[in-house]
């Protein structure tokens, strides 16, 4: 089954210039033949889904969709800001459970002085909420730490370099990590160590059990701009795979491009992008602005490497002109088998290319 999101027609409420990912009608579902078995938007607030980045089945059959609210939030300088929601929709389109992250705002950790700059702020999406997930079984939780509820879901805030878990009975925060970091140590990271910063991150999730590192927080740390004030970031840009212990809140293993005996900037995603663990005990990473995906060692070797080869028109020019990107915003290791067998194309077998006869083509 894959997504579907319909983007045509109009929705009241948004914010002129707001990308389309703000504007979707429906979030659906379809089968391997590309009919639709379920979707939902018109029963949604406003009459349209809004979703953005994430979603979720759950064991019951519902699905948490990640969703987008527009007014003005209390004490915002902004008329109108979006601001972030999940929703909890059964089969037949019911909200069973909803949680909006401007009614949370004293439980994100902001200081006085930074919760002062995300109300001044101009950003209309001011948290930017770019992953939502349940935490899924865990070892924490069977040892009795109920903050690991498996039903709890954690979310990323780009913009506030703040990662949460949200507890599912409450609504409330009971797991933070950000949105301010100690300063950075001088001289070489030794682990375990702390979280000394993290700026413009996505995809944390709890390692699933089974896989090496099972409960530990994984993410994409993309050492992009963003925070309240800005984070500062190095002369040489450089994005971090972080692997945290979420109890003792320290960086347990972590990969830059300088565990591939390369400079820093060589690993470099400012925006989008994620990270996951295999079963053979190597870590998959989508550097997504550069489309490039590849499969690392614990000791940060590549043993397998891709870039996508396909460009299309993407917004990200001067004033919004397009360009041709190959960005992919999140890609997901999947079993051989996941994909039925009537969908399997021929196949054959590649050996490494000569890298003096290998050239890119010129056209898209």
């Amino acid at each position: 089954m894959v997504q579907l999101a319909d983007m045509t027609g109009s929705e009241t409420g948004m914010i002129p210039g707001i990308p389309a990912i703000f504007k979707n009608k429906t979030i659906g579902e379809l089968d391997w033949d590309g009919n639709i078995v379920w979707q939902w938007g018109e029963t949604a607030p406003g009459g349209a889904a809004q979703q953005h980045h994430d979603w979720a089945r759950l064991p019951n059959g519902d699905t948490l969709i990640l969703s987008i609210l527009s007014y003005q939030i209390p004490g915002s300088a902004l008329p109108k800001q979006l601001d972030d929601a999940i929703y909890e929709v059964t089969p037949n389109g019911e909200i069973v459970w909803k949680w909006i992250a401007g009614d949370h705002l004293d439980e994100l950790g902001f200081t006085p002085e930074a919760l002062a700059l995300v109300r001044q702020s101009n950003i209309p999406d001011y948290l930017h909420v770019n992953s939502m997930k349940p935490l899924g079984r865990n070892h924490w939780f069977r040892d009795g730490d109920a903050r690991f509820d498996p039903d709890n879901i954690v979310i990323s805030s780009r913009e506030a370099n703040l990662t949460i878990i949200i507890e599912k009975t409450t609504g409330h925060v009971v797991w933070r990590l950000g949105p301010t970091y100690p300063p950075t140590p001088k001289g070489p990271r030794r682990l375990p160590s702390i979280i000394d910063q993290v700026s413009g991150q996505h995809d944390p999730h709890l390692i699933p059990e089974g896989l090496a590192g099972a409960g530990n927080l994984l993410m994409f740390d993309n050492q992009g701009e963003a925070g309240f004030p800005s984070a500062r970031l190095k002369v040489f840009p450089g994005s971090h795979a972080l692997e945290i212990d979420p109890v003792k809140q320290q960086i347990v293993w972590e990969y830059t491009g300088s565990d591939s005996d390369a400079p820093e900037w060589t690993f470099y995603s400012s925006f989008i992008s994620d990270a996951r663990r295999l079963p053979n005990g190597n870590t998959f990473i989508n550097e997504g602005m550069n489309g490039r995906f590849f499969q690392i060692t614990s000791a940060g070797e590549i043993v397998w490497e891709y870039v996508s080869p396909y460009f299309g028109p993407q917004p990200f020019g001067p004033a919004g002109k397009k360009v041709q990107s190959n960005v992919v915003y999140r890609a997901q290791p999947v079993p051989y088998d996941w994909t039925p067998p009537g969908t399997r194309r021929g196949e054959r077998g590649l050996g490494p290319p000569d890298l003096a006869m290998f050239r890119v083509p010129a056209e898209r």
